[in-house]
C-alpha cells in the first residue's frame, strides 16, 4: 500500500459511511463521504462555476447545481477526472423529453443508458469491450451511479416515496459504457450524430434484452432475429414502442461487410419489427385508442402487420457497438419514451478555460 496503514482509521471511515446511511443519502451501497476539499477538486476538474444550475425538476421544484452534482459524484465513488463525463451525461439526459416529464418517477422504473465516445474512454479506464453491460470497472459503475444519486438526493426521488417503480430494473443506475470504436466498422455514434471526439449519448430505457445469434453468416437472418426481439408484444403499451441495438463487434462487422450502414440497419428493423393484428389480439393489444394506448380491439384484419416502431424515422434508433469479439451476442435496448438523438460534448477544465474568453467577449 502506498499509504502507511498507521495513518488510516477504519473505525472513523466506518462511522462516516454509517452516518451517510443514517442521513438517507445512499442507494443501498456504501457511499464515499464527501469532504469539501474533495468536492472542490471535482468542481475544478469540470472548470465550471459551483453554483451553475444544470437541471430542474418541475414536479418537485428542485434544481441541480454543479456543486450538488459533484457531491453526489464523490459519494458514488467517482474520481475527479470522471466528473466532466458525469456532467455531460446529465446534460444529455436533460435533453430527453422523458427526464423533464415524469420519467424518473415512472412505474416502469427506467434506467439511463450512457454511451461514451472519444479518447476519454481510455484516459479514465471506461470499459468498451467484454462485459460492457456488467460490473467490474470503476468508471462505468460510478459515473452511472452518480446520476442515480443526483436523482435521489437532489430531487428527492426515492423508492416507496416519489419514485413509483412497480418493480424497477436491476441495472437502473449501471448502464454506462464506452463505444468499442476500435472494433466498430462504423464511425463513432456521437460523431455520426454531429459531435466528434469526446461526447456522451443518452436516453432512458425500459429494459434491455440480449439476442444470441452465433452461427448464421446471413445478415438478413441476423436482422430478422433482432426484428423479432424488438417486435414482442410485451413491449407495447402504446401505439409504438421505440428501441435500438447495441451490437457486439462480431454482429456489427458481419452487417457492415454485407454493405449495411447504421441507417440501413435502422431502416430494416423499422420495416420488419412488429406483429400481426391477430398476434397482438391474443395479448389484448391489437387496438390503439385516440390517446395511443393499446387495448383489446376487434381484430377485423388479423393478418394486417403492425409495426413496432414508426415507419418514417429510422434515424431515431440508437445503433451502437460495444462488447468483445468473442461471440455473437448483442443487446436490444428499449427506450422509455423516445430518443432526442443529440449527444453532448464532454468539457473538462481545460476546455472550459479556453472557451471562457470567447464567452466573455460575446457578452461584454
Amino acid at each position: 500500500m502506498s499509504t502507511p496503514t498507521e495513518t488510516l482509521d477504519p473505525d472513523a471511515a466506518q462511522a462516516a459511511i454509517e452516518h451517510c446511511y443514517d442521513q438517507g443519502w445512499s442507494d443501498g451501497l456504501p457511499v464515499v463521504p464527501a469532504t469539501q476539499p474533495l468536492v472542490d477538486d471535482f468542481v475544478a476538474a469540470a472548470g465550471r462555476p459551483a453554483d451553475e444550475v444544470i437541471g430542474r425538476s418541475p414536479q418537485v421544484d428542485r434544481t441541480v447545481t454543479v456543486e450538488l452534482a459533484a457531491i453526489n459524484a464523490v459519494m458514488a465513488g467517482c474520481r475527479p477526472e470522471y466528473f466532466p463525463v458525469v456532467l455531460a451525461a446529465w446534460e444529455a439526459l436533460m435533453r430527453e423529453r422523458a427526464t423533464n416529464g415524469g420519467g424518473w418517477q415512472s412505474t416502469s422504473g427506467p434506467a439511463p443508458l450512457i454511451i461514451v465516445n472519444g479518447p476519454i474512454r481510455n484516459v479514465i479506464g471506461l470499459n468498451s469491450a467484454g462485459g460492457a453491460f456488467g460490473p467490474g470497472f470503476r468508471a462505468n459503475a460510478t459515473i452511472s451511479r452518480a446520476i442515480g444519486l443526483i436523482v435521489r438526493n437532489v430531487y428527492g426521488i426515492q423508492p416507496h416515496g416519489l419514485e413509483q417503480a412497480t418493480q424497477g430494473l436491476p441495472g437502473r443506475w449501471q448502464i454506462c459504457f464506452g463505444e468499442n470504436e476500435e472494433e466498430s466498422p462504423w464511425a463513432p455514434l456521437a460523431e455520426e450524430l454531429g459531435v466528434p471526439g469526446d461526447a456522451v449519448t443518452t436516453t432512458l430505457l425500459r429494459t434491455c434484452e440480449y439476442v444470441d445469434n452465433r452461427h448464421t453468416p446471413d445478415p438478413e437472418q441476423l436482422l430478422y432475429d433482432f426484428a423479432d426481439t424488438i417486435g414482442r408484444s410485451g413491449a407495447w403499451i402504446f401505439k409504438h414502442a421505440m428501441a435500438g441495438v447495441v451490437f457486439c463487434p462480431e454482429h456489427a462487422q458481419l452487417l457492415a461487410s454485407a454493405g449495411y450502414s447504421r441507417a440501413d440497419v435502422a431502416a430494416f428493423l423499422s420495416e420488419n419489427a412488429g406483429r400481426t393484428t391477430g398476434q397482438l389480439a391474443r395479448a389484448g393489444k391489437d387496438f390503439a385508442n385516440d390517446f395511443g394506448v393499446r387495448f383489446p380491439g376487434t381484430a377485423e384484419d388479423p393478418d394486417a402487420f403492425q409495426r413496432t416502431m414508426p415507419p418514417a424515422d429510422p434515424k431515431r434508433m440508437i445503433i451502437a457497438v460495444a462488447g468483445a469479439r468473442n461471440a455473437g451476442i448483442s443487446m436490444v435496448v428499449r427506450y422509455f419514451a423516445d430518443w432526442s438523438g443529440t449527444p453532448v460534448p464532454i468539457r473538462a477544465a481545460a476546455d472550459a478555460a479556453s472557451a471562457a474568453p470567447a464567452s466573455a467577449a460575446a457578452t461584454g
